[in-house]
């Protein structure tokens, strides 16, 4: 399955699987990309720039093909130590860069110098815009079905693909709502020459979760998602458990809410518990409404074989109307 996508990574099918915090792991990427996408390692799972180059090593004894590294860089009043975290990722060896959040013109030079692609992801299209200006060579792009912050616009990725797919010229992979062929053969009828997945990989053999957190999400139907911090403008997409039913709770409180009030209920040390351990009262679970469509636990090459599959089923179903 040929695209500019696949052509700019190095990889057989356009697929990539997204850097989510606590599961971008060696275990998670080298899968992916031994299927024949793209597996991400997500850097600030690594506790330290120095855990991050031996988590890429652990990965380079598990695949020979292709993977990348997530950055999200992230205003914070303490923040990580990011560029440490992005030369630890160039300096030894990674070729492929998604990054998130904002995206300094400095970082991107640095990358690039090295001969790094960029795929940056955002959830609008003035953002997407100006990180082309800026010399990203793809955008990822996330409709609001999408697990994780989908920002404040609400636009779901059947009109957000569409459009950015009008006005950005570089290669352009949808991300939200994707999780299995027929999802990814509408993206690419939208415009878009890849996809990104986050929350249906997390429901594969391979994942580093829980065995009960992926039940719990193949349970799940479309409607089980909370949106959270919808008070605080920086939403994000959960799934429906008790502690996200009480941070919402909690925002609806008369007088209104600080994050000092749920705090102690969405850190990610909570989440990264959860995850771990499989109990759905320890922290927050991060899932899309793709949800609905996940009804098993394939090994990721089963899933994106499937989805190839599929997906040119669908193309070519879709390419008879017009006979």
């Amino acid at each position: 399955m040929k695209t500019r996508v696949t052509e700019l990574l190095g990889i057989r099918y356009p697929i990539i699987q997204g850097g989510m915090m606590w599961v971008g792991r060696a275990e998670l990427a080298s899968a992916v990309s031994n299927a024949g996408g793209l597996g991400i390692l997500t850097a600030l799972t690594q506790p330290t720039p120095d855990a991050l180059i031996k988590e890429i090593a652990r990965c380079r004894t598990m695949t020979d093909r292709p993977f990348g590294v997530n950055l999200t860089i992230l205003p914070s009043a303490k923040p990580p130590p990011y560029e440490a975290y992005l030369d630890a990722a160039l300096d030894n060896g990674v070729r492929i860069l998604e990054t998130a959040g904002n995206n300094p013109k400095e970082f991107i030079a640095k990358a690039k110098s090295k001969g790094v692609k960029i795929v940056h992801k955002c959830t609008t299209v003035r953002h997407a815009l100006s990180a082309q200006r800026n010399g990203v060579d793809a955008i990822s792009i996330d409709g609001f079905e999408c697990a994780g912050h989908p920002g404040e616009d609400d636009v779901g990725g059947l009109v957000l693909f569409a459009v950015a797919a009008k006005k950005i010229s570089i290669p352009l992979i949808a991300s939200g709502g994707i999780g299995d062929g027929r999802t990814m053969a509408a993206a690419f009828a939208l415009g878009a020459e890849g996809v990104n997945m986050g929350t249906r990989f997390c429901v594969t053999r391979e994942a580093p979760i829980h065995e009960d957190i992926k039940r719990a999400l193949v349970d799940a139907s479309e409607h089980e998602t909370n949106l959270i911090f919808r008070t605080l403008h920086n939403t994000g997409r959960v799934l429906k458990t008790p502690v996200s039913d009480e941070v919402i709770a909690i925002e609806r409180r008369p007088g209104g809410c600080e994050f000092k009030d749920i705090q102690h209920l969405v850190s990610g040390q909570k989440g990264c518990m959860a995850l771990e351990t499989g109990d759905l009262d320890a922290g927050l679970i991060w899932a899309g409404q793709v949800v609905g469509l996940i009804d098993d636990v394939p090994s990721c090459h089963e899933l994106i074989e499937r989805m190839v599959a599929e997906c040119r089923e669908r193309l070519a179903a879709a390419s008879m109307l017009t006979t």
